[in-house]
């Protein structure tokens, strides 16, 4: 092991890497991400759940990059966020140890999840065959498997988890020498990077051929296939468009660190490394989205979503009762002689702000209480009228 490693957390709070207002705006930088990507993840998810024509095999990878881009915004950033804050690393060992782990499965599964997505969109397209939910969650139990295999070797000693040159988050130690840390960074590059990049450009590039072919094909050139063909090409638009952001998210990233492992000690100064890290963790909040925007379906259900939410709460603000207004009673008594030296009986209307009661009594005018039962009740008919 490198012997500088060791230390390295501990000499982080000697000094500070970069001025105060820069701090400040790395904070401010940091925490828009995580909440951004916090609330556009949750959107998807919810929608997911919450809406069952949504529930396909292809809408169900995308799920899976919404959690793991979630997870991010909650766990992976806070550490980094509070880092900015207090102008440093001030975090234990275990605690950087488990902020590169989880940065690192996450993003994994992130970029195998979108690899997964272009295979689908390929035999979907070229080969005409369609997936089904086991499928699907058997590419999702495989892709976290694979990404805690390559992520957990350096937990039992295969290369580490250390601070960055930003001494801001941590990562894999990159800048080690070691023959056994130099031949891990070098087939982890391979295998979590380069070997997803490589299967969304032979599958997209097959599927760009395969709509152009049947695009020249005059006798296919159907209603039915024209749809088909467009459905499919705004499908695959809108993956490739998330690919696209992703790879342009993360290369840099990977740029930097190809640069740190195998060119020279001070090749990269941690100005030049904390703007590829940040930029890496901004992709969190971009696939989202690209998802809701650039797909019908999940515009149509958010908007489903927000107008019923709008429309609960109209109903409940037109259910709650208005508070009642006090107004006096204005007791009004008629009375009038018939022939025959009859006396009619004496009427009383009383008016409050929720009805109209009517007292018909036949003795002289009392107090009547229309709320209490009084022993009189037999003496007097009393009428409630409500109106509409």
């Amino acid at each position: 092991m490198n012997p500088d490693n060791g230390t390295r957390e501990e000499r982080s709070t000697d000094h500070s890497i970069f001025a105060v207002g820069t701090y400040k705006l790395l904070a401010f930088a940091i925490g828009t991400i995580g909440v951004f990507g916090f609330c556009n993840n949750v959107v998807v998810i919810v929608l997911y759940c919450k809406f069952k024509r949504l529930r396909t095999p292809t809408n169900l990878l995308v799920v899976n990059i919404s959690l793991s881009d979630l997870l991010v915004s909650v766990i992976g950033i806070n550490f980094t966020f509070v880092s900015c804050i207090r102008g440093g690393w001030t975090w234990s060992r275990a605690t950087c140890i488990w902020d590169g782990f989880s940065n690192s499965l996450f993003g994994i599964v992130s970029i195998m999840t979108l690899a997964s997505l272009a295979y689908e969109r390929y035999i979907r397209v070229v080969h005409a065959q369609v997936v089904d939910f086991p499928w699907a969650w058997r590419a999702i139990g495989h892709i976290w498997l694979y990404s805690l295999v390559w992520t957990g070797a350096p937990l039992l000693g295969w290369n580490r988890y250390t601070l960055e040159i930003h001494r801001l988050g941590c990562s894999l130690d990159w800048a080690s020498k070691d023959p056994n840390d130099a031949s891990f960074i070098l087939l982890f590059l391979l295998a979590c990077f380069f070997v997803p990049v490589g299967i969304m450009i032979y599958c997209y590039g097959n599927i760009l051929y395969a709509v152009q072919m049947l695009r020249s094909i005059q006798d296919l050139q159907t209603v039915q296939i024209i749809k088909i063909l467009r459905y499919e090409k705004k499908v695959a638009v809108m993956f490739l468009l998330m690919i696209s952001c992703f790879l342009l998210c993360w290369t840099p990233y990977a740029v930097v660190s190809m640069m740190e492992a195998f060119g020279r000690k001070n090749m990269v100064s941690p100005t030049v490394a904390i703007i590829p890290s940040f930029f890496a963790k901004s992709s969190t909040a971009y696939n989202p989205l690209i998802c809701v925007f650039m797909s019908r379906k999940f515009r149509r259900c958010l908007m489903q979503l927000l107008c019923s939410r709008v429309t609960c709460l109209q109903c409940n603000l037109k259910e709650r009762p208005l508070a009642p207004v006090q107004r006096p009673i204005r007791p009004i008594v008629v009375s009038a002689a018939c022939g025959g030296g009859r006396v009619r009986p004496k009427k009383r209307v009383t008016f409050s702000s929720s009805s109209i009661v009517f007292i018909i009594t036949r003795n002289d005018i009392r107090h009547t209480d229309v709320t209490s039962n009084t022993r009189e009740s037999s003496e007097a008919n009393v009428f409630q009228v409500r109106p509409l």
